[in-house]
This record gives structure tokens, sequence and C-alpha cells, in this order.
């Protein structure tokens, strides 16, 4: 039975998905194996995703009121909650499609939950960039345009029939600028870099979202004039 499971995480490759490329990697099955074979359910895994990511946003939240010396701590652990969301999003998805564990609630698990994930940390590093009210309108417009990439690869899926996951700023890499950003805010803490480079993160997650948005409604439409 357990090889049994092996091979059907193996077999069962979804391609209308995100293409990951930790989701080919032996560590990713073992680990999605490991954790379907207790009882988990990849929708139990998604809301955990959220979970993560409210962490993290929280986390950036108190260290404008804890002591300095405790800021560096609280923002590298915010970066590694941020990772703990991605891994979560990756293996709910291994679990549901390679695990044979599909829900029919699983595309509404898979979606709301990166829906909230993306806005409370982006929402928090707005604030916890210090910047005022730059910092943040910052955080809430890249959250919005977040959630317009979602949006637009959701609405290009429905007329498609195709999810397109193209970038420059897909999740994968707003979240990579923001861990980036994170460590560094802790590394320049001591010398006053920390708050600047929040605000410049959220800048680069804006304009690249924008991007992404513009980039994705032309590929749409390539598509169905093509079609």
């Amino acid at each position: 039975m357990q090889k049994l499971l092996e091979n059907e995480f193996m077999a069962n490759e979804d391609i209308s998905r995100r293409p990951i490329k930790a989701r080919s990697a032996s560590w990713s099955h073992s680990l999605a194996l490991k954790i379907a074979n207790m009882g988990v359910t990849p929708n139990q895994v998604s809301v955990l995703s959220a979970v993560a990511a409210s962490i993290s946003a929280g986390l950036m939240a108190v260290t404008k009121i804890l002591p300095p010396a405790l800021q560096p701590v609280l923002l590298v652990l915010a970066a590694l909650f941020i990772q703990l969301r991605l891994l979560c999003n990756l293996l709910d998805g291994m679990m549901a499609v390679e695990g044979g564990k599909k829900s029919t609630t699983g595309e509404l698990y898979n979606e709301l939950p990166d829906r909230v994930s993306d806005t409370v940390i982006l929402v928090a590093a707005g604030y916890t960039s210090n910047a005022g009210i730059l910092g943040i309108e910052l955080g809430w417009l890249s959250a919005l345009l977040a959630l317009a990439t979602a949006y637009v690869r959701a609405f290009g899926a429905q007329c498609t029939g195709k999810q397109d996951f193209c970038g420059p700023m897909a999740k994968q890499h707003r979240m990579f600028v923001m861990t980036i950003a994170l460590i560094a805010a802790a590394a320049l803490s001591g010398i006053g870099g920390a708050r600047p480079i929040l605000l410049i993160a959220l800048g680069l997650i804006s304009v690249g979202s924008a991007v992404t948005c513009v980039r994705r409604i032309a590929r749409i439409a390539k598509t169905l004039k093509s079609g």
C-alpha cells in the first residue's frame, strides 16, 4: 500500500497548476506522502498556509512596539513564516493531485487562503515600513494589485480554459521579494535601513504586479484571437 501511494504521488501530475521545480523533488514527495498518511487533508494544509501568513504579518506588526533589539529576530521569523506559507502551498496541491486527495471544495480552499495570505503580508509590510501614509497606502496598493493578478488569471482560465501563471510578479515572486526584504531589513535594522527596504520592496511588488496584470491580459487576448 505504501508503494502504491508513492506511485500515485509520482503519476497524477496536473499540467493546469503553477509550474514549481520543487514539486518534482524527492523530498517534497516524501513530505507530502508523510503528511497525507497522518490523515491531514489538503484543505487543512491550505488553511495552515493562511495561518502562517497571518503569523508573519503579526510578527512584522509587533516590531513597532517591541524593543529595537528584538526587531531583527522578529523580521527573520516573519520571513521564515512566509516560506512556511509557500511550503504549505506546495504540499496541499501535491496531496490533492499527486496524492489523489482532491475534494469538491478543493478549488475554494486552494484560492481563498492565498488571497488572505497575500493581503495580510503586504498590508503588514506597509504598516511596518514606518513610512507614514505612504507606506500604508503602498502596502494596500500592492495587496490590491496582487489580488488583481489572481483575478486576471482566474478570469483568463474561464475564458480560455488555461491557467496563465506568467510574471514578472506572480505569487512566488512577490513572496521572494518580501522574504529577501525582511532578511535585509533585519540585517540593517541597527543602522536605520530596515524601513526603507520594505518600502522599496512594496514598490517593486506594486509595479511588477501591474505589469503582470497587463501581460496576462495581453496573453489572454492573444489566445482568444488565435482560437
